[in-house]
């Protein structure tokens, strides 16, 4: 059984004069004024095949809301996170969990918590800015837009670690099959796979790594023939031998693409494009980014609008590497929709400049248009004098320091929830963690 709030708590924690609590307290008012946010959530709680009013009393939707910026707020694991819960009467306090009440173990909060849909929390952004303009901490007539990279959780990408992780991952399921009573046939290939490893990242010479590759690639044909024939044995109407066979089917399907790319490019010397590798078994959306002159990064490029109060008005994840100069229409348009009405002033990286984009800028309303580098582009053109000029200039730095504040403070630089949907899910909780607390912020000035 499912609700957005509970009735009432049969005893709450007492207040703790401190000022995180305060800022805590101060995100409780945000939150009680908007009950909106845990009906949106509870409708991922609940989903179309369940009904509210049936089973056992579970978090409601303002709970699984609060424990969610709680643990992107103080970077909890999961783990921490159920401790802290049990441990902290400002927590309990903070997530509506009654003196005496049961604290759910990690593995129950987890699975609250990732049913939250990144389309859930990006609606539940634009009614926390939608609040934030209602209370005058941010006017929506000035935004300043950049874009960073998020890392996923992988490991350094490569080609012989990738082999090694289809080896022992399918090695591992076709264990589970066999222990789930299913008979398939397969050999232990792990520690051939594992030693030819070691063997490519010890080699001296060109030639010995190449020998150990092709042993490599070999041991892991064999090992994907054996994933092969065990997804045609598997019985297709038993559930749990359907969920093997579609892991399984997953990642053969995976393995041989890291297989051909890593015959094309270490045994035959070709280049694989950017957008054909897969640099991860586990997370193969996964893009490859370069930013200027900059090291290689493995993750997804987002793009932030920020306004004059710092709140992150917008978030965009993209498919990719999109230069920067492509987005400036769909940002604006974006931000525009997020604030309820067209930013009178816009500050963007000098990588957003072109004459199209600021004609496209100038058609929607937008009064002044910066870009940090001019690129040709004249300031008359741009702003209305050279005042205003450096001014947006000095204003549009600050979005360095909004997008260091997430990534110090909220987790934004490295996602550890698995999956794309996952990815973006992490962002967007990232993002309205942080808005939350910038709004407490300026509520306690």
């Amino acid at each position: 059984m499912r609700k957005d709030h509970h009735n009432q708590l049969r005893l709450s924690p007492a207040r703790v004069e401190h000022p995180h609590a305060r800022e805590l307290e101060a995100i409780s008012d945000v939150l009680d004024a908007n009950p909106m946010l845990a009906a949106l959530v509870t409708q991922d709680l609940v989903g179309p095949e369940h009904s509210a009013d049936r089973g056992r009393q579970g978090l409601t939707g303002d709970q699984v809301l609060r424990i969610a910026v709680l643990k992107q707020m103080e970077g909890f694991s999961y783990e921490e996170l159920a401790f802290h819960l049990a441990d902290s009467l400002t927590y309990q306090r903070f997530c509506r969990i009654g003196i005496g009440d049961r604290v759910r173990k990690a593995s129950a909060l987890q699975d609250n918590v990732r049913r939250i849909q990144p389309s859930t929390w990006e609606a539940v952004n634009r009614v926390i800015v939608d609040h934030a303009r209602a209370e005058g901490v941010e006017r929506g007539d000035k935004v300043r837009i950049d874009a960073t990279v998020t890392a996923t959780n992988i490991h350094p990408p490569d080609d012989a670690a990738q082999l090694w992780d289809t080896v022992r991952v399918i090695t591992r399921l076709l264990d589970q099959v066999t222990k789930a009573g299913f008979s398939v046939s397969y050999a232990r290939r792990t520690k051939r796979a594992k030693r030819r490893r070691m063997d490519v990242m010890n080699a001296k010479k060109a030639g010995a790594r190449r020998r150990a590759y092709r042993d490599l690639i070999r041991v892991t044909e064999e090992v994907l023939g054996f994933a092969d024939a065990a997804v045609n044995v598997l019985p297709e109407c038993d559930p749990v031998a359907v969920g093997f066979a579609t892991e399984l089917a997953h990642f053969a399907e995976l393995g041989r693409r890291v297989v051909d790319q890593t015959r094309r490019r270490v045994i035959h010397g070709d280049k694989v494009a950017a957008q054909d590798k897969v640099v991860s078994i586990f997370e193969p959306h996964t893009d490859i980014i370069v930013k200027g002159r900059r090291d290689v990064q493995y993750g997804h490029k987002m793009f932030l609008t920020a306004g004059a109060s710092s709140l992150v008005v917008d978030l965009l994840v993209t498919d990719g590497n999109p230069a920067d100069s492509t987005l400036v229409e769909t940002m604006l348009d974006r931000a525009a929709d997020a604030l309820g009405r067209v930013p009178r002033q816009a500050a963007l990286d000098g990588g957003f400049a072109s004459k199209a984009n600021l004609a496209a800028a100038k058609e929607r309303g937008v009064k002044d248009v910066c870009f940090s580098k001019g690129r040709s582009l004249e300031i008359p053109d741009m702003v209305k004098s050279a005042w205003v000029y450096k001014r947006l200039r000095r204003f549009r730095a600050g979005v360095e320091g909004v997008i260091s504040f997430l990534k110090r403070a909220f987790g934004f630089d490295r996602c550890t929830w698995r999956g794309l949907e996952g990815f973006k899910a992490y962002a967007w909780a990232s993002v309205v963690s942080c808005n939350l607390l910038i709004i407490a912020r300026h509520m306690l000035e």
